[in-house]
Formats: structure tokens, C-alpha cells, sequence
């Protein structure tokens, strides 16, 4: 059973998301947790080493290159868990809709010996001003937190208000994350979906093109996914120009993120 896109938008957009019990399990669940786990786009906590590690490009880092790939190493089992809320149903779900544009990835790679390796990644839903974090994974140390790095800086130059991450873990509060109230989270979707209250299952119209299949949000003010794009490509060219860096693409980033509005 396939899950239809224009409900799943309505729920993200209502404060619900899906989860699986199972890899294999046919059947989903929506969840509205009564305590929210949020990122503050201006309070991601980056340690020294982390910085380091960000500063020195030890990965390169990559925006809706494979999606699939990402999703499925999400899905896969890990150390820490045995199996995964991410069933087929869910993975094709978002699949489409990466397709569609609504769905993003970041992909964080290592390049060796002429190969690069895709070692760590996250994928979300963007919508409106708000940007759902759904999964990430990671094959070596600190590739998950680079990603989430970039993820913050790409959001915060894009003009979105909301980084949502569903559950508090130990690992994202020391990364900044903070709970909040199922209410606080509801007027700050709303707030980010641009629509004045938190009634949004009401308020957002996603609607089905028979044509084509592209889904418009009724809501203005959406946000820009690509904004990093335009900085890292000047960045680039300056540096192409010149024929020495000015500044390496994880120090934009860092210098991106310590900069106020």
C-alpha cells in the first residue's frame, strides 16, 4: 500500500509524521508527540574539535545528490538499533517526493585514493518555512554532525524558521537541541508555514497537479533550499579566478552560522 502524498504533506503540516514498527512491517502509524524536539537555527552548540574537523574539509559535502542512497542507509540496521521505523512504504513516500522537490538530502563524503565514499547523511521534508528532519546516519566519526552543520547553515541562509527533529536524544541536545511543548511546536509550525495560528490541518491546501503530479502549497513565503548553493558556487569561482582559496567551503560554513541577522 502506497501512502498518498497529499496526506502525508497535510500531516506534516498538522504536526503529525509517520513512523513503522518494523523495516518489514506493512503498516504505519502517525506521531504527535507531546514533547517536541526542535534545533534553534541560531543555537547549534559546534565543540572545538568539531570545528576542527568542519575548518580542515575532511569531508565533502553534498545537497540532493542520492537521496535513495541516504534513505536507505537510514533505513538499514545499526549498532545502536536492531531495526528501523522506516519501512518501504515510508522510503517510497519520500522518494516520490524528493522527486516532486519537496524532500532533501545531504550527503557527506570521503574521497580516497581516487574514490569517494559516501560515509554519513540525513534527509528531511521541507515545507514552507519549516524543514523536518526525519533520519540520519553515519559510517564514521562525525560524518552525521558535518551533515547536521550543514544542514543548519544551508536552512538558516534560506530563510527557514523551523528545524524540527521529533524525539530528544542525548546526541542532539549536545548538539543545541531543545524540547519543547506540543503547543510551542504547533504555533511555531504554524508561524513557519506562514499562516498566523496553529490550525494548520485546515489552512494548507497541497493539491495534486492530474497533469503532471506537482504539489503547490497555498502558503507564501516559502523558504530557498538552494541559497547555499549560490554561496559555495561564488566562493568557487572567486577562488577558480584568483587561483587561491580566500575560503574553504567548511569555513564559509562556520563563518555562516556565527553571523546574525
Amino acid at each position: 500500500m502506497t501512502i498518498d502524498l497529499n496526506l502525508l504533506l497535510r500531516a506534516y503540516a498538522s504536526g503529525y509524521f509517520p513512523m513503522s514498527d518494523a523495516r518489514d512491517d506493512p503498516d504505519i502509524y502517525w506521531v504527535e508527540p507531546k514533547k517536541r524536539a526542535i534545533f534553534p537555527l541560531d543555537g547549534l552548540h559546534i565543540s572545538k574539535s568539531l570545528a576542527k574537523v568542519i575548518k580542515k574539509d575532511r569531508f565533502r559535502l553534498t545537497a540532493d545528490t542520492v537521496f535513495a542512497d541516504v534513505i536507505a542507509h537510514c533505513a538499514e540496521a545499526a549498532a545502536d538499533r536492531d531495526d528501523t521505523w522506516i519501512n518501504a512504504q515510508i522510503e517510497d513516500a519520500f522518494i516520490r517526493l524528493h522527486q516532486l522537490g519537496h524532500a532533501h538530502s545531504v550527503e557527506c563524503w570521503i574521497d580516497e585514493d581516487g574514490e569517494s565514499r559516501l560515509v554519513g547523511g540525513l534527509y528531511g521534508l521541507s515545507l514552507g518555512r519549516a524543514f523536518f528532519g526525519e533520519s540520519m546516519f553515519s559510517r564514521t566519526d562525525n560524518a552525521s554532525k558535518v551533515a547536521l552543520v550543514w544542514l543548519a547553515a544551508r536552512l538558516r541562509l534560506g530563510g527557514y524558521q523551523l528545524l524540527d527533529c521529533q524525539f530528544m536524544t542525548g546526541h542532539l541536545a549536545s548538539l543545541g537541541a531543545v524540547e519543547i511543548s506540543q503547543k510551542q511546536y504547533l504555533q511555531k509550525l504554524a508561524s513557519a508555514l506562514s499562516l498566523g495560528n496553529a490550525d494548520t490541518a485546515n489552512q494548507v491546501a497541497v493539491t495534486a497537479s492530474s497533469a503532471d503530479g506537482a504539489f503547490s502549497s497555498s502558503s507564501d513565503g516559502a523558504a530557498s533550499w538552494s541559497a547555499l548553493d549560490g554561496l559555495l558556487d561564488a566562493a568557487e569561482g572567486e577562488s577558480d579566478f584568483s587561483g587561491a582559496a580566500s575560503s574553504s567551503p567548511g569555513k564559509l560554513i562556520l563563518h555562516s552560522l556565527t553571523q546574525t541577522s
